[in-house]
């Protein structure tokens, strides 16, 4: 499994929880932090799975 892969999955999760604390403690700031760490693991999780497919 490519490093790009695990990376991205930690980045999601990473994410999340900042989403959901921005969320809760009303910090929108946070919150779009989140969902931009979340969007960042996502590409990174796609640009791990490419190179797994080109390698196979």
């Amino acid at each position: 499994m490519d490093r790009n892969r695990t990376e991205g999955a930690k980045n999601q999760v990473k994410g999340t929880v900042k989403e959901v604390a921005g969320k809760v403690t009303g910090d929108k700031a946070q919150e779009l932090e989140g969902k931009a760490q979340k969007t960042v693991g996502k590409v990174q999780s796609e640009v791990g799975k490419a190179k797994d497919n080109a390698r196979h």
